[in-house]
């Protein structure tokens, strides 16, 4: 079972399915993970011996004013399934995020790294992370980081960074964008695929889950429109000078130790998965 399968990362899981039995995917408006009884009735009715997670609050900034929102999907709901699958011996598949950590570090974080959000909405996704290890003896955890795909492409949920730039610059906006912050960007394809291949091998709680390679969110616009051949006035800025509401890590890049444990460390550079996503967006439409 896939929860959230229209988002980016979810449609990709659906269409990248490729193991035994029957994948059921399920939108947020097929299940609202928030309401406690009809997520237990369901999961119950559908009896699944998996489910993938990829339901979340994501508004970064929006979480400072409205904390109540963001832990309610990202850590009171993820208890409810937690518990719906432990009653059912089924496996929890959660996806949390690089903003567990606070950036200090200025080399890859590890999975066992400790973890500090600057944000409310990184705190709810530590609370979630702990609730679907705790209450589900089954659940892994996979966190990702700065996420792009082809249903961001298509209009649905919010989007993603890439579209966005994309949009604001065709408008003939000016384009100011923060080039002290350090992250991996990740192709949603690529991560879907590596979620199926480490599956069935599961050996540790935590997995980071990220293309290869760093760089800064003024560097990823930059490839980002010169890759798709738009031209912008792009300009670079510090986290100071950008003054968003919620703090982010100043470096937020991870470590794939436990994917190497089990052989599964090949995701390719994230420039040449941003090249890939280019391409398919370009071509779906």
């Amino acid at each position: 079972m896939v929860i959230g399968a229209t988002g980016q990362l979810g449609s990709d899981l659906v269409r990248t399915f490729d193991r035994s039995g029957e994948l059921t995917p399920l939108s947020t408006r097929d299940v609202d993970i928030r309401d406690a009884e009809a997520t237990r009735s369901l999961l119950q009715a559908l009896r699944p011996t998996c489910v993938l997670n990829t339901a979340a609050y994501n508004l970064v900034d929006r979480a400072e004013e409205d904390g109540s929102s963001a832990f309610a999907l990202n850590a009171e709901a993820v208890g409810t399934l937690a518990e719906a699958c432990q009653s059912l011996g089924a496996r929890l598949v959660h996806f949390s995020t690089d903003y567990v950590f606070d950036g200090a570090k200025r080399t890859p974080y590890l999975e066992t790294d400790p973890t500090r959000p600057l944000s409310v909405y990184g705190e709810s996704k530590l609370a979630g992370e702990r609730l679907a290890l705790e209450r589900c003896e089954r659940a892994v955890v996979f966190r990702v980081c700065g996420l792009f795909g082809l249903a961001g492409a298509q209009g649905k949920g919010k989007g993603n960074f890439v579209e966005t730039m994309l949009r604001v610059a065709r408008e003939g906006r000016p384009l100011r964008v923060v080039s002290d912050q350090v992250l991996c960007p990740s192709y949603t394809l690529d991560l879907a695929r590596k979620v199926w291949a480490v599956l069935p091998n599961v050996a540790h709680p935590v997995y980071h889950l990220t293309n290869a390679g760093q760089t800064s969110w003024y560097d990823f616009a930059r490839q980002s429109l010169a890759l798709s051949g738009v031209t912008a006035d792009l300009s670079p800025v510090t986290a100071a000078e950008y003054g968003a509401k919620a703090r982010r890590p100043a470096y937020s890049v991870l470590a794939h130790a436990n994917l190497a444990a089990l052989g599964e460390d090949d995701l390719r550079p994230w420039d040449e998965a941003l090249r890939a996503y280019v391409a398919e967006r370009s071509s779906s439409r």
